[in-house]
């Protein structure tokens, strides 16, 4: 039996980062939505902070979708 090394490192290097990257921006959203509740404490607005978390939760969303795409194929 032969194991290529190489790949499997190349596999576990891709997985490793695209992991660390989507729990990194879906920490963002998280921040971004609690932003707008300290806004609202302080009786401002964070309508800047709220978009943006709802973009990092729709990337976060179409990566997933896209990893589901790729496992189940056409």
């Amino acid at each position: 039996m032969h194991i290529d090394w190489a790949a499997l490192g190349s596999v576990f290097g891709v997985s490793l980062v695209t992991t660390v990257g989507l729990v990194g921006l879906f920490t963002l959203g998280i921040v971004g939505l609690s932003k707008r509740e300290s806004a609202s404490a302080q009786g401002g607005s964070a309508t800047l902070a709220v978009t943006g978390a709802y973009v990092c939760f729709a990337a976060c969303a179409a990566a997933v979708a896209y990893g589901i795409f790729l496992i189940v194929g056409k």
